[in-house]
């Protein structure tokens, strides 16, 4: 397929931050790990307790990866291949001491898109191994990732990914491959499944947010938000066939434009599930039964929730009944329990960054019975303005969540 040049927009709910970096903080974040314990604005520099406590925060600058050799890395860096700075990740998933990253390709010199590294103690700072492999990162064959914007690991550890098939969207977005959503096996890397959405979408189709859901009777069904389109595709994996399901016209209301359609899947403890969504620019927050979204009927079965009080961004759930958000532009993130009526006395608040970043993805810690926070200076990242790169952190959650 012909790489065809195309306009996109993205969105994680940031504004009016990018003004206020300084190149102070930049040359702090180069020379982070060889100074004493300090606050600066977009760091928490303590070297030495993140050496000794690094499972409480892991951090880095742009991305190090692990390279098969020191010549493959310099021909990288001398074909455009890898650029570090050009690298944030915005999205992740732990299995034990195993943390997943999606990078997705919003500049050129990534040169993988969904990796590895680990959160084990002694750990200063994330060294990126590609998942599963190099292969698997080839920009322009279709069999391999071009650039995954979400990741989710479901009950059998499986790591489902949502490759939007663009790259270069900050610069010229270029398709290279039609979107698509792989399973891969955490444990021997082996592709499980690949669902070609290309049937399912359109040209103009911005497909942001996954979520995978399994039906009482064990069958196991994928969601993915297509804001562009005003819809939520839903395919399931043992019928192997997929479906639209295009929203009402009233989930849009007040929207300047489809901008980020957020979804975040929540599981009762009775054992069904059940979708929540809205747009960021939308004023109102929505649900939808799973065994309605599963069957394709949804017509008279959406649930309004209420009137939000603020521009939410959604960044995760705890795989239970909570779903964990912030306000647009602002660093402190608040935990609802969708047991309770959605109003602002029920947002319990868990996190608050000590720097200037700003949280996109909250995720459970398993193995530590925690959850994380994964946040960057994600808007200077947008604007270009980051020095040397995106400082970015997996911190634990404080609260009582």
């Amino acid at each position: 397929m012909s790489p065809t040049q195309i306009s996109v927009e993205i969105s994680y709910g940031f504004r009016g931050k990018t003004d206020e970096v300084q190149p102070e903080c930049m040359r702090q974040a180069v020379a982070s790990w060889k100074v004493t314990a300090q606050g600066t604005k977009y760091g928490l520099w303590t070297p030495d307790k993140a050496c000794e406590d690094s499972s409480s925060v892991v951090q880095w600058t742009g991305g190090q990866f692990e390279f098969p050799c020191a010549s493959t890395k310099s021909l990288f860096k001398s074909s455009g291949k890898y650029i570090s700075k050009n690298v944030i990740a915005t999205r992740a998933q732990i299995i034990r001491d195993t943390i997943y990253l999606a990078l997705p390709r919003y500049r050129k010199g990534v040169p993988s898109t969904l990796v590895k590294t680990n959160i084990q103690p002694g750990t200063c700072s994330a060294t990126f191994t590609p998942f599963p492999c190099w292969d698997m990162q080839e920009e322009g064959n279709c069999k391999a990732l071009q650039s995954v914007v979400d990741l989710v690991v479901d009950q059998n550890e499986v790591i489902w990914v949502l490759d939007t098939g663009i790259v270069n969207t900050l610069e010229t977005p270029v398709r290279k491959c039609p979107p698509k959503v792989m399973a891969l096996s955490a444990k021997s890397g082996k592709v499980l499944k690949t669902i070609d959405l290309d049937g399912l979408t359109s040209p103009n189709s911005r497909l942001q947010y996954l979520a995978v859901d399994y039906a009482p009777d064990g069958s196991c069904f994928v969601y993915v938000s297509d804001a562009a389109n005003r819809a939520i595709i839903v395919f399931n994996i043992q019928a192997d066939r997929g479906f639209r399901i295009v929203l009402p016209k009233a989930v849009t209301t007040g929207c300047r434009s489809r901008d980020v359609l957020y979804i975040a899947l929540i599981r009762q403890d009775c054992g069904t599930t059940e979708l929540y969504f809205t747009y960021l620019s939308t004023n109102r927050l929505f649900s939808l039964k799973s065994e309605y979204l599963r069957s394709g009927v949804a017509d008279g079965r959406i649930i309004d929730l209420g009137k939000k009080p603020s521009r939410m961004v959604i960044i995760g759930t705890d795989n239970g009944s909570a779903i964990f958000f912030r306000n647009e532009g602002d660093s402190e993130v608040f935990r609802w329990d969708t047991n309770s009526t959605f109003t602002e006395t029920n947002f319990k608040p868990v996190y608050r960054s000590p720097t200037c970043q700003l949280a996109t993805h909250a995720v459970p810690d398993y193995k530590r019975n925690t959850m994380r926070v994964l946040q960057s200076n994600f808007p200077d990242f947008m604007q270009n303005r980051v020095g040397c790169g995106a400082i970015q952190q997996l911190s634990m959650m404080q609260g009582c969540w």
